[in-house]
C-alpha cells in the first residue's frame, strides 16, 4: 500500500511538493517508498521518514509565517498534508509558550525559563499533533478506519479525530486508566476497549489484531502508519523555535514514555538548522521519567545502549511504557547533545504539578509534574545550567489526572455565609 494524494477536480490551486521521498530504516539504512509499514523488511528495524534535502532547504521563514495558525504552517517540512483537502485533522498546534519567571526564580534561574503548554490543543494533549498526521496518512493509504493502543491521551485524540471526520475508530487502553481519560475517549461515541493489562499488553494485542483480516482496512496510528505519526511531534520543536524568534533554546526538558517525542523535537531542530531557517547555536536535550517506569533513565545511568523492559507502576500513567520503542534513539539524542536524564517518584510528581500551577497558572497532568520535578532535580544536581535559556514541555491537561491531587488540594477555608465567619477565619480585617 503506497501513499497517494488527490485534489478535487474542481480545484485549480497547485499542490505544493511533498518533501518526503520515502522511508529509511533507522538501523540498517535500507530505503523504501512511502508505504504503510513501520518495520524494515531487511532487518526489522524501525522506519522513519526520509526527506529531500533540496526541498527542505527551499522552505523559508516567510513561507511558514504565511501559513495557518496551526501545525499545517509547517506542511512543507512534513510527509503529508501539503494539500488542505487531504487533511484529517483537528488543526492543533501553535500552543502557548509561557514565560515561567516565578518558577525560574524559585529554582535559581538567571536565564529565561519557558513552558511549552500543549494542554491547549483540541483534546488537551500533544497527541493531536501526531494523530493529525497519522490520520491524514491513513486517508492517503485508503484505510477505512483508525485505531490505536494508548495510555490515554492518544485514545482521546484518535476518537475525536474520527468523530470530527466521520470515521469509525477503535481505541484500546489499559482498564486501570485514569477516569478522566476514559470519559474523554468514550464521550465521542467511538469504540473504546478496556484491556485488563498494561500498555505493553495492549500494544501486543493490537499488533496481533492489525494482522487479522477483520482489521486489514484499519490504520493503527502508532503501528502500521507510525513513521508518519511520529513526525507530528516535530511540530512542537518547530513552534518553539519560531516562538522564540527563530532560535533554539540552549536546553529542553522532555517527558519520556516511548521516547519518540524527545527524538522528534531534536530532529526538528536539526532540520531547521540544515534548512538554514535557524542558526546552529547548539542545544542540550534532557529526558524526564517517572521512577515507576524508568527504563530509559536506567539505561542512561548504566551506560547501556539497550533499554531493558520494566513493569510500569506509579501515578504517571501516560508515561507508563515499560518497553519503549524509541528508547535507544532517545539515548542517542541525549548523549549526542550532552544532556542527561532524571527520574522522580510519585510525591515529587504531585509537587511538580502544584509548583507549575502555583507559579505559572498552567495545570499539568502527571507527565508535566514529572518534567517540572526532574527540572528541579537536574538543577540541584548541577546537570542543567540555570544560566542558560531553557524550555520544559507540558504535554497534557491536569483535569485528566485529578486523582493524585485529590488528597492534597481542596478548599483552604470553610466558612458560614456571613462576614463574621470570614473575619473569624482571618480572611478580612
Amino acid at each position: 500500500m503506497t501513499l497517494t494524494t488527490a485534489r478535487p477536480a474542481s480545484s485549480t490551486q497547485p499542490v505544493p511538493p511533498n518533501p518526503a521521498r520515502g522511508l529509511v530504516c533507522r538501523n540498517c539504512g535500507a530505503t523504501f517508498g512511502l508505504i504503510a509499514s513501520h518495520a524494515c523488511a531487511e532487518c526489522f528495524g524501525p522506519l522513519e521518514v526520509d526527506y529531500d534535502p533540496e526541498l527542505m532547504r527551499a522552505v523559508t521563514r516567510e513561507q511558514i509565517e504565511a501559513g495557518p495558525h496551526n501545525i499545517w504552517r509547517y506542511s512543507a517540512l512534513l510527509p503529508v498534508g501539503q494539500d488542505p483537502a487531504d487533511r484529517v485533522t483537528l488543526d492543533p498546534g501553535m500552543t502557548p509558550l509561557v514565560k515561567a519567571d516565578r518558577l525560574g526564580a524559585e529554582l535559581g534561574f538567571t536565564a529565561d525559563l519557558w513552558v511549552k503548554d500543549d494542554s491547549a490543543n483540541p483534546t488537551h494533549s500533544f497527541k493531536d499533533r501526531v494523530v493529525s498526521l497519522a490520520a491524514t496518512a491513513a486517508k492517503g493509504f485508503g484505510y477505512q478506519k483508525i485505531a490505536c493502543a494508548s495510555t490515554g491521551n492518544l485514545a482521546n485524540s484518535v476518537a475525536a479525530h474520527a468523530a470530527r471526520n466521520g470515521l469509525p475508530s477503535f481505541v484500546f487502553v489499559p482498564s486501570d486508566l485514569e477516569p478522566g481519560k476514559i470519559v474523554q475517549s468514550a464521550v465521542y461515541g467511538q469504540a473504546l476497549i478496556a484491556v485488563d493489562g498494561s500498555y505493553d499488553d495492549v500494544n501486543r494485542l493490537t499488533s496481533e489484531l492489525a494482522e487479522t483480516d477483520e482489521f486489514e482496512d484499519a490504520a493503527f496510528v502508532n503501528q502500521n502508519v507510525r513513521p508518519y505519526y511520529a513526525e507530528g511531534s516535530k511540530t512542537m520543536g518547530y513552534e518553539i523555535a519560531e516562538q522564540l524568534g527563530w532560535r533554539i533554546p540552549a536546553q529542553v526538558v522532555i517527558p519520556m514514555a516511548s521516547g519518540s517525542l524527545l527524538t522528534k523535537v531534536d530532529k526538528a531542530w536539526r532540520e531547521l538548522v540544515a534548512a538554514g531557517i535557524v542558526e546552529d547555536t547548539g542545544w542540550k536535550v534532557f529526558g524526564a521519567q517517572s521512577a515507576g517506569c524508568d527504563p530509559i533513565a536506567t539505561a542512561f545511568d548504566n551506560g547501556w545502549d539497550v533499554v531493558k523492559p520494566v513493569k510500569p507502576t506509579g501515578i504517571a500513567k501516560s508515561l507508563n511504557i515499560g518497553n519503549p520503542a524509541d528508547g535507544p534513539y532517545a539515548l542517542d539524542a541525549i548523549r549526542r547533545t550532552g544532556g542527561s536524564v532524571g527520574r522522580v517518584g510519585d510525591a515529587e510528581i504531585v509537587t511538580g504539578i502544584r509548583d507549575l500551577a502555583r507559579t505559572t497558572g498552567v495545570f499539568a497532568e502527571t507527565a508535566g509534574g514529572v518534567t517540572v520535578a526532574v527540572l528541579r532535580q537536574l538543577v540541584e544536581r548541577g546537570l542543567l545550567d540555570p544560566a542558560a535559556e531553557t524550555v520544559v514541555l507540558n504535554t497534557g491537561e491536569g483535569l485528566k489526572t485529578l486523582d493524585p491531587l485529590m488528597p492534597v488540594v481542596g478548599p483552604t477555608h470553610r466558612v458560614e455565609p456571613s462576614l463574621k465567619s470570614l473575619r473569624a477565619a482571618g480572611l478580612i480585617g
